[in-house]
This record gives C-alpha cells, structure tokens and sequence, in this order.
C-alpha cells in the first residue's frame, strides 16, 4: 500500500463543560503519515498546540486497539468515521486524501452530556449494567467449562451479542438517541445463557426502567444502530428484548 503524507483541516467541537455553549473551530495540520492513526493524528496537533501555548483539545481514548469502546467520535456524520464496523482507534488516515476537511464532534445525545470538548459523560450505560447487566452466583472456584450443556447456536448468539464494547455509537448514530441496541445485548447475552435465565424477567424490566430514566429515546427500526455499530451487534437482539419484556410483564402480572 502506498505511504503518502498529507494536509488536512479539521473542524473540531470545542465546549468548556456541559453548561457552556460550544462551537467548531478550524485546524490546520500539516505532513500527516496516511499510515497513522485518527487519535494519533490528534496527538501530533494536541502537540503543536501545547508548543504554541494552546490548550490542546480532550477526547477519550484508552486501549487504542477497538476493544474498550472509549474513543466515541462523530467524524464526518458517521459514529467512529468513514469505515464500517470500525472504532476511531482503528481508523487511520489512508481513510482521507491530502486537502481534505474534517469535521470532528462528540457523541450527541441528551444522556451523553459533554464533559469537555470530545468527551462526553457516559456513565448512564454504567447504570443500566448496574439496574440488572449481571448474574447472581456463589463465588469459588471455576466450574468446568463444560459443566453445563448449552446449544452451540445459542452460545455463539450470545457471544456474539457479548462483543458489544460500550462505546454508544448506536445511540449516536439513532435520531432518537437510542439506547435499545445497547440493552438488548446485554439482556440478550444472559438471557440465551443458563446462568442468566433465573434473573432474566427482573433483568429486562429493569435495565429498560433505567434506560428510560437516563432519557434515551425509543426505537423506530431505521437500522442506523447496526450499521454504525464497530462490532456489527445484530438488531435481533432488540426483537428478543422486546420478547423478553413482554413476557416478564405478563409473568408479573399474573
């Protein structure tokens, strides 16, 4: 693959806190590798600002390799850019062409406020898990892995539904800054598991009770939560929340 250097202009998200107003500003960056990632793209500018006096601007990031979920950016109008089940870490700048313009903001959503400039509070996901994201057992020693016979179909249906990273590129990417697609793979990973089917009634009243509350929006089926999603979560998983809560409120209202 061809090396080639580049300039580009970035118009970034600025906002002090979440009680300010905020608005975009331009930067030029110069000479930057295609072989370089997007975050560290901004760790050479956050460098040249720190150089000329600037404050440089905040963004979250943590492992760099797709796994913690932590770098949520908006770039060009897509949760995590231009590449499909892809994180910003792993984004790199052969994404982008010399003279290019790109505009970078923060996830949008009433329940994600802005911390400050590309960071946003995300610790309404944190307390859905707590609302019922968890299984309760005796601690001990680990059983073997094989202890309990479980459907090969349902084991990888809910692994699959386990890869969800947290990152709230489905709540961005949602008009109605939906959280649906996020719930329902944390209730569906449990509820096709044994260990996760005597709590699965209480589970799934209770993580959606706590989703409503931290104010995240319905679901209309537009399918923006699954194609942006970076490790491609199935919307399936909102039919079978959706299962799953209708029958723990007929089983408890029976």
């Amino acid at each position: 693959m061809e090396h080639y250097n580049m300039n580009l202009t970035l118009k970034v998200w600025k906002q002090k806190n979440s009680n300010s107003k905020g608005s975009f500003e331009t930067y030029p960056v110069k000479g930057i590798s295609s072989e370089m990632s997007f975050l560290e793209m901004f760790d050479v500018l956050n460098e040249q600002l720190i150089s000329s006096g600037k404050e440089p601007i905040a963004f979250d990031h943590d492992c760099r390799e797709g796994i913690c979920g932590a770098c949520s950016m908006y770039i060009d109008g897509r949760a995590h850019g231009p590449w499909s089940k892809n994180t910003v870490c792993q984004l790199h700048m052969r994404a982008f062409k010399d003279g290019d313009t790109i505009v970078v903001e923060p996830w949008r959503a009433a329940a994600f406020p802005v911390l400050k400039d590309l960071v946003v509070d995300r610790s309404a996901f944190d307390r859905i898990i707590q609302a019922g994201g968890f299984i309760s057992v005796n601690t001990g020693n680990a059983v073997d892995a094989n202890a309990l016979p479980i459907d090969k179909k349902d084991a990888d249906t809910s692994f699959n539904a386990a890869s969800c990273i947290g990152c709230g590129a489905c709540v961005a990417a949602c008009k109605n800054s939906s959280a649906m697609l996020f719930v329902s793979a944390k209730v569906s990973q449990l509820a096709l598991l044994p260990q996760g089917k005597p709590e699965r009634e209480s589970r799934v009243l209770n993580m959606v009770a706590q989703m409503d509350k931290e104010g995240f929006g319905n679901c209309t089926n537009t399918y923006a939560c699954e194609a942006e999603c970076p490790k491609g979560i199935s919307v399936a998983n909102i039919a079978r929340m959706n299962r799953e809560y209708l029958k723990a409120g007929l089983s408890t209202e029976s």
